[in-house]
This record gives C-alpha cells, structure tokens and sequence, in this order.
C-alpha cells in the first residue's frame, strides 16, 4: 500500500475466529477488496491460527491475543506488508487481554481495538471504566502525532440515541451509559472523528453493526452501532463512503467498510 492508495478499511468483531471461518468469513474477505481488515474477539490462541487463519489468500495476518484461553485478541489482515506493526499500550491488563494492536503505513495508520464489555456484571463495568480511563491518554497521544490515523474496532458503545433501536429501555445497561456516553463526547471533542457518522449523519438502522442473539433481534434490525472508525481530522476527512455489509451473518457483529480517498505521504 503507497502513500497515494486509495485504502479500504474494514472492522468486525469476530466472536471467535474459527466460528467466523467456519461461516465462510474468509471466503469472503478473499473477495472483499478490501486493503486492510481490523479484526476483533478472535478467542484463540497462536497455536491456534492455522495457515488459512494466520494468512488468507491476498493478505498477511498480525495478530495480538489474550493470554487467557478463548478470550478477546485482536487482529489485522493486510493486502501489502505494514512498515511497522506494534501491539499492545504498556498496559498490563489492556495488553494481557489483547486489545490494541497499530499498523504503519507509508503516510497513515490503522489501530485494531477492542474495548471490554461490561454487560455480564458490576465488575466488569467497572474494569470497563478502568480501560476507558487508560484509554483516552493513548488516543490523546495518538491525536498529537499529527498522522493520518483511524482507530477501527468494537468501542462496545452506543453514542447517541440514533445508534441503537431501543435507546429508551438501554439509558441505564452498560454500552448506552451517561459516563460511557459522555466519554465519547469527550473524545471527540478533542478532535476525533466518528467516521461513519460523519458521512452518514441521520442515518440510523442500516447503521447499526450488533445485534443481540436473544428473540428476533436480528431479523427485527434492532440493533446497536457500536463498531466503530475513529480517526483523526486528517485521516476523516479522505473518507469517501462506507457502510454495513448484513447480506452474511458471522458473528453476532457485522463487518463495517470506509473506502478513504487519497492519502498523501508526511
């Protein structure tokens, strides 16, 4: 990939790499077109990624995966060679969960994040909150290097209420939290940008990427938008379209694209 590409970016939460293989996910990315694809909750284990799984047709595979058995990780697929690729933030628990991992490229670069979830208790609500405190140095240190950078991966929340069907009954469940919100609200009002939502600003159920595997929500489309590109002014504003791709399911997520226009060299 060249300064002057033309890049498309795509980001999906798995929910476990060889359940999503065995739904014909690869199949699919093989012809895709897509430049680079930010994968989350991978849920294995290096032993694990077999050759189709580490590099599928057309792409080379970098991955940064939890140290417990079955949990979190995150990877990256890209079609040419990053100039460097670096995992993990210094965090003890962000890094042992394998949650974060960059790609430089000639010019720009791309994050695969996967912030926790905390729906299951009180206390991984709180462990949330601890990642979301961590997590914001980072993205402010990202934002000051001035470089053409978007940060792709399941955020695990909804901003606003246009991001998810039933925002009334959600005001106080984790992903659609006051605090959670308005972390957001902070973030970008630092200067990042929601991609997505800026292309798209009333758009709101085709937008949504999570689906709760409980009743008919799927079918029905009530849906949460909580898989996210983040990037910064630079790299925002070569985004040229993007949406969400629901024709396949494999996983409980669905894939989100952005094609990105011309991005020049620093």
């Amino acid at each position: 990939m060249s300064g002057d590409s033309m890049p498309t970016i795509i980001t999906a939460n798995l929910n476990g790499i060889r359940s999503a293989a065995s739904k014909g996910f690869f199949d699919w990315m093989r012809d895709c077109g897509a430049d680079v694809v930010c994968v989350q909750e991978v849920r294995a284990q290096y032993c694990d990624l077999h050759e189709t799984l580490c590099n599928p047709e057309g792409y080379k595979g970098y991955f940064y995966l939890a140290q417990r058995k079955g949990y979190a990780g995150v990877g990256m697929y890209c079609r040419t060679q990053p100039l460097r690729v670096i995992e993990g933030v210094g965090d003890p628990q962000c890094d042992e969960q394998g949650r974060f991992l960059r790609a430089d490229f000639e010019g720009w670069s791309v994050v695969s994040v996967y912030v926790p979830s905390g729906s299951a208790s009180a206390e991984r609500q709180e462990s949330k909150f601890a990642f979301l405190a961590m997590f914001r140095p980072v993205m402010d240190a990202l934002l000051r290097e001035g470089r053409p950078i978007v940060v792709c991966g399941d955020w695990n929340i909804a901003h606003r209420e246009i991001d998810l069907k039933n925002w009334q009954g959600n005001r106080k469940n984790s992903g659609f939290l006051p605090e959670e919100r308005a972390w957001l609200d902070a973030l970008y009002a630092s200067g990042w940008v929601d991609v997505y939502r800026s292309l798209y600003p009333d758009a709101a159920g085709e937008g949504y990427t999570w689906w709760s595997n409980r009743g008919q929500a799927y079918a029905n489309n009530v849906g949460w938008r909580i898989d996210l590109h983040v990037a910064t002014p630079s790299m925002a504003a070569k985004a040229v379209e993007g949406g969400v791709i629901k024709d396949r399911k494999y996983s409980d997520h669905a894939p989100l694209w952005v094609r990105y226009g011309v991005i020049s060299s620093l």
